[in-house]
C-alpha cells in the first residue's frame, strides 16, 4: 500500500513538474516574440513621445513644431543610411518627410521598450545656426 501511495506522489510531481516547464516556456517564448517585434520595426505611436532639451531647443530654432514631429512620427519615411537599430542603449530611427506648411524635415527618434525620444531635427532645404547644448561638441568634432 505504501508504494502504491509513494509511486502516485512521484507521478503526481513529474506530471506538475511537466506542467510547470511547458508553461514556463511558453512565457519565455511570448516575451521573445514581444521583443522581436518591438526590434525590427519603427513603432509610430506618438502616445509615448519624449523631447530632448536638444530636440526642443532644435525646434524652436527651426520653426518646426509639436504637431510636425507628429505628422513626420506618422507619416514619414525611414532613412535606413541615417537609422540605427543597434544604437544604444535605444535604436535610432531617421524618420524623414513634408510637414503640412512644406518644410522637408528629418528627425531622429531613440526607441526604448517603454518610451520614444525626439533626440533632435533637421531642416532638410534650410541651414540655421542654432546654439543648442551640445551643437558646441559637434562643432569640435568637424
Amino acid at each position: 500500500m505504501k508504494s502504491k501511495k509513494a509511486a502516485f506522489i512521484i507521478l503526481l510531481i513529474m506530471g506538475l513538474a511537466v506542467l510547470f516547464l511547458n508553461k514556463w516556456k511558453g512565457l519565455e517564448e511570448q516575451s521573445d516574440v514581444k521583443q522581436t517585434v518591438r526590434k525590427r520595426g519603427f513603432d509610430r505611436r506618438i502616445s509615448a513621445l519624449e523631447y530632448t532639451q536638444h530636440a526642443r531647443c532644435r525646434m524652436d530654432c527651426r520653426h518646426i513644431s509639436q504637431n510636425d514631429i507628429n505628422d513626420i512620427m506618422r507619416t514619414g519615411e525611414i532613412n535606413y543610411a541615417k537609422t540605427d537599430v543597434n544604437d544604444m542603449p535605444c535604436p535610432t530611427y531617421a524618420v524623414q518627410g513634408y510637414s503640412n506648411d512644406g518644410q522637408h524635415l528629418r528627425v531622429i527618434f531613440a526607441q526604448c521598450a517603454t518610451k520614444t525620444k525626439v533626440v533632435t531635427c533637421y531642416d532638410m532645404e534650410k541651414d540655421f545656426e542654432c546654439n543648442c547644448p551640445g551643437d558646441e561638441n559637434k562643432n569640435a568634432r568637424q
